[in-house]
């Protein structure tokens, strides 16, 4: 992403092992963030609630919460913005941050059986179709015997990017793999070469590649426009992957986190995305998580 990654040195100093690792190193100013030393129900409402995001768009939606709706609402919100996708869950588990925002449940299904962790979705809030991306070519036909397509390299955004080929033509998937595919489920590589990169780094690689499978947020970071700029876009309908505000289990009845969660859920914050958004790059998708 273009957006400063908003990190203390110590944090940042600890990103690069991270995907390694279960737990990383505290923010320097967290001990002053106001987080409430005290979790779930028993939470002193009236201390600042910490949230860690991706920058766009759940920091913007946090941000458009922070400065419009918290005040009336009684809720001290600050927003922590982070360009990774595993430091917002460390720092979650670790008690650093009191909740995070940026992913769907597949991501974190795998991210807390990988890494021994127990965070939990609290509400649905958007989704963002993922897309395929080229400066090479107009169309998913166009990638023939020889092309190089970069794809994320996190389990559950990978079977994903798979699924998108598969469903544009462009590999074979094995029978039944659906969007749990991994590079070793594609029957027919059709001689397409893949890249995994980090799904955040995928975007500023894009000239590299012939094409690219990119994560909705981190497009529109980019300046992509996923409605005119994808050469094929994950449909919408029926769609299981919605990003949510999610708490270390416990921590759910957080009073602090209950308010945001009714303020996530709003109207305004509906009208607000589809204002912001409205080249299709996020939608709406409030309600509860499916288990």
């Amino acid at each position: 992403m273009r957006t400063t990654i908003k990190l203390t040195a110590a944090v940042a100093a600890a990103a690069a092992l991270t995907l390694g690792l279960s737990a990383c190193s505290a923010p320097s100013d967290t001990s002053s963030s106001g987080s409430s030393s005290k979790k779930g129900k028993d939470a002193d409402p009236d201390a600042k609630l910490v949230v860690a995001a991706s920058p766009t768009p759940h920091g913007d939606i946090l941000n458009f919460v922070r400065d419009n709706l918290a005040e009336k609402a009684g809720l001290k919100l600050e927003v922590k913005e982070f360009n990774d996708y595993v430091l917002p869950n460390t720092a979650t588990q670790n008690g650093e941050v009191d909740a995070n925002f940026f992913q769907h449940k597949p991501y974190l299904d795998d991210f807390n059986k990988k890494n021994k962790t127990d965070i939990v979705p609290v509400v649905n809030v958007e989704l963002e179709p993922l897309g395929l991306y080229s400066e090479k070519v107009k169309k998913p036909g166009d990638l023939g015997s020889g092309a190089t397509i970069a794809v994320p390299n996190d389990a559950t955004n990978e079977g994903r990017a798979l699924k998108l080929l598969a469903d544009n033509g462009v590999i074979v998937l094995k029978d039944g793999v659906g969007a749990a595919a991994k590079l070793s489920d594609v029957k027919d590589a059709k001689g397409i070469k893949f890249t995994e990169l980090e799904a955040a780094q995928i975007p500023t690689r894009l000239a590299d590649v012939d094409a690219a499978v990119i994560n909705g947020n981190f497009a529109i970071g980019h300046k992509l426009n996923p409605a005119k700029d994808a050469i094929a876009l994950e449909k919408a309908d029926g769609n299981p992957y919605a990003n949510f505000l999610a708490v270390k289990k416990g921590n759910e009845a957080d009073p602090r986190v209950q308010k945001l969660a009714k303020l996530l859920n709003s109207d305004e914050v509906k009208k607000f995305i589809e204002q912001k958004f409205s080249n299709g790059a996020v939608l709406p998708a409030f309600g509860a998580p499916k288990s």
